[in-house]
């Protein structure tokens, strides 16, 4: 399986967060499974971690910053996004996560932003394969697949 997940997952699977994305991410390397991220999501991903109110959260100096960086990375097949027209009404900064998905052939787009589950946006991803998954959906497909690999 191939899995975009956009930046406020990939800010949730680090060494010092805990839940789900978190849990999600142990699971993806178990699994064999591969993420598809671009320059743009680990860029945004550096620079989001290291926010102010990110660094309150976790706490990251910039060497564990580094390193969580260069672990998604080799977990990951990094592509760069098609470039195409709005897809994200709401929030056009999110389309190059659409293209990210879209350029690395991704299954599943992962999630919590509201936006990606908007009707145009969900029919746009469902046209090229992608599904949009919340990181508990996709969690829960994961486990009931390496379950069932395990037996």
């Amino acid at each position: 399986m191939r899995i975009t997940p956009d930046t406020a997952i990939l800010v949730r699977t680090s060494v010092r967060s805990a839940g789900p994305a978190r849990e999600l991410m142990k699971l993806i390397e178990r699994s064999g499974a591969r993420l598809v991220l671009s320059p743009f999501l680990l860029n945004e991903l550096e620079r989001v971690l290291r926010y102010p109110r990110m660094q309150a959260l976790y706490r990251l100096s910039d060497d564990e910053i580094r390193e969580h960086i260069e672990y998604l990375r080799v977990l990951s097949d990094v592509v760069l996004p098609l470039e195409g027209s709005p897809v994200v009404l709401k929030d056009p900064n999110d389309d190059p996560v659409v293209y990210t998905a879209l350029a690395g052939q991704a299954d599943v787009l992962c999630t919590v932003d509201q936006h990606f589950y908007e009707p145009n946006v969900l029919s746009f991803c469902s046209r090229y394969g992608v599904r949009v998954m919340t990181d508990l959906e996709l969690l829960e497909v994961l486990r009931r697949s390496w379950e069932a690999e395990s037996h």
